[in-house]
């Protein structure tokens, strides 16, 4: 029995063995003892996991998906099942740090990279395939074009490296994209607790208008006084490094 990629939850099953087997391999498994895959559909991940010491957990929607994955590795049990990855609630369901893997749902990637630095503190690793434009953006650096929102919220939090690109060929059904595979380790940076909200608010408005230098841009936050001559402003968004918008942010709110 196999089941049918359903168009509407942005399932693309993985065939290639080695790829699933680098992408297992990825994770450093050290440091935490549970591991969540979102979304592993029929199990080309599951396998190499279920290889290792660690407690493997699985977020998935589909029905057919889940009685396929119960009746072939009956090594998941049912509390091993934790359903929509972007309704659990983490801390409530894991009490203690997990990293996260999946050749993840196309069509939910950002959010699913937002639920991730939501629960930063829980999540000290993540390796998965994404779209490759959206992995491309998420480990982007300043003064590309793929650098924007996602690379500075994303890589506030975790250091981010490009691993490797997989080809149309290799899923069933073929996506009309390459993909790409990332991996994320949850970075030392600090500063920034306590001022998540302005700094998101700070590199949105930023990239929000990214051609116009950041005097502009940020006119819509009302630009502290004392802040108005800042050598920040007087340049674009892209050029700017995530500890710049960091250090950035946190002078901004010295100031209100």
């Amino acid at each position: 029995m196999d089941v049918r990629a359903k168009k509407h939850l942005g399932q693309h099953f993985l065939t290639d063995q080695n790829i699933a087997r680098n992408i297992v391999e990825s994770l450093s498994f050290e440091g935490y003892r549970k591991v969540l895959e979102v979304g592993p559909g029929m199990g080309v991940l599951t396998k190499f996991l279920l290889e290792k010491e660690s407690e493997i957990y699985v977020a998935e929607i589909d029905q057919e998906s889940i009685v396929y994955l119960k009746k072939h590795y009956p090594k998941l049990e049912e509390q091993h099942f934790v359903g929509d990855f972007l309704k659990i609630n983490i801390p409530e369901v894991f009490d203690e740090e997990l990293a996260v893997i999946g050749n993840f749902p196309y069509n939910i990637s950002s959010q699913i990279l937002f639920k991730i630095i939501d629960n930063y503190t829980l999540i000290p690793e993540m390796s998965g395939m994404f779209q490759k434009e959206v992995a491309e953006r998420t480990a982007a650096k300043p003064r590309t074009k793929d650098y924007g929102i996602l690379s500075v919220l994303v890589q506030a939090y975790y250091d981010v490296e490009y691993l490797f690109t997989v080809h149309e060929n290799v899923f069933n059904p073929p996506p009309k994209v390459k993909s790409g595979v990332i991996r994320m380790t949850r970075n030392l940076k600090e500063g920034l607790a306590g001022n998540e909200v302005l700094f998101k608010q700070i590199v949105k408005a930023g990239f929000g208008q990214r051609r116009k230098k950041m005097s502009n841009a940020l006119k819509v936050l009302s630009i502290p006084e004392n802040m108005k001559s800042h050598p920040f402003l007087d340049i674009r968004a892209e050029e700017l490094s995530v500890s710049d918008f960091i250090s950035f942010a946190n002078e901004w709110k010295s100031n209100l």
